[in-house]
């Protein structure tokens, strides 16, 4: 698997500027201050660019997985906000391999041999037997190891990257979830400890949003990136702990904040909104 902190190389939504235009005027200098790469994906019908763009698993491979998601499709209005991964893809020279099963990218959290996801893949596969899912998953990703944690009850999206990341093959980055629903808790660091991964909390705060979809307070959907990581802050007491907990968790990384309320107020922050890839030429 190629993982984030092997990544060289992001991709933004064109889409990205014209919604958020004063967000992305301070990402993009966010971005140059921290020397790292990007480009545009044309013709997006969204922000989200790492829900829909394709997982790579090697250096030349790319795999497209189908992009469905049930919240989604349930109307017409948000169909139409589905992007055409096959023709942004041929604009930016990246051949695809195709799978069937409906997965979001944001319910993939990667190291180079496990992959954690949310058990909401289950419900978005219903056709496809619980093994037989399992081994394909594995088979394309070329891991022996998946780990299957409980959806937020809250989160009708469903993804992984908004609860959890690797620090490493064997440990966690996780949400300080002393205030949700005990069985969630438990169900994620059962999970967790059941496949031998150890965990480090870190701070969580999204009680005082108006909407259930907000994303505010949520640390952990940061931009990884070789040795940097960029920070979403919101403008609330537990920015400062999350900033100084990850320079001293990542003692060799480039770490740099970035304000990202306007993102989250829709759902999403920079893990959600920047495809990265390894480039090798």
């Amino acid at each position: 698997m190629i993982t984030d902190s092997q990544a060289n190389f992001i991709y933004l939504a064109d889409s990205l500027p014209l919604k958020y235009p004063a967000f992305y005027a301070e990402f993009q200098k966010v971005l140059n201050k921290a020397k790292i790469a990007y480009g545009v994906l044309p013709q997006t019908k969204d922000v989200w660019a790492v829900d829909y763009m394709p997982i790579q698993v090697d250096e030349n491979e790319f795999i497209k997985f189908n992009y469905a998601p049930d919240y989604l499709m349930d109307s017409i209005k948000w169909k139409k906000t589905i992007s055409d991964v096959d023709l942004i893809c041929s604009q930016i020279n990246i051949e695809l391999k195709k799978s069937s099963i409906i997965l979001d990218g944001g319910n993939v959290v990667r190291s180079e041999k496990k992959i954690i996801m949310c058990d909401k893949i289950f419900f978005e596969n219903p056709l496809v037997a619980y093994n037989d899912l399992i081994a394909e998953l594995k088979n394309i990703f070329q891991i022996d190891d998946i780990i299957f944690i409980p959806t937020h009850p809250k989160d009708k999206i469903g993804h992984a990257d908004g609860i959890l990341r690797f620090y490493g093959d064997n440990t966690v980055l996780i949400n300080e979830f002393s205030k949700e629903d005990k069985k969630f808790e438990i169900g994620c660091k059962t999970a967790l400890s059941n496949a031998g991964v150890g965990f480090i909390e870190i701070p969580y705060n999204p009680y005082g949003n108006s909407k259930g979809i907000d994303a505010t307070g949520i640390y952990i959907n940061y931009l990884e990136l070789g040795q940097t990581i960029i920070l979403p802050t919101f403008n609330i007491l537990e920015d400062e702990k999350a900033i100084r907990q990850f320079e001293t968790l990542f003692p060799k990384h480039q770490i740099i904040s970035v304000h990202s309320s306007d993102l989250a107020k829709d759902g999403g922050v920079l893990n959600c909104i920047t495809w990265n890839i390894l480039r090798v030429n």
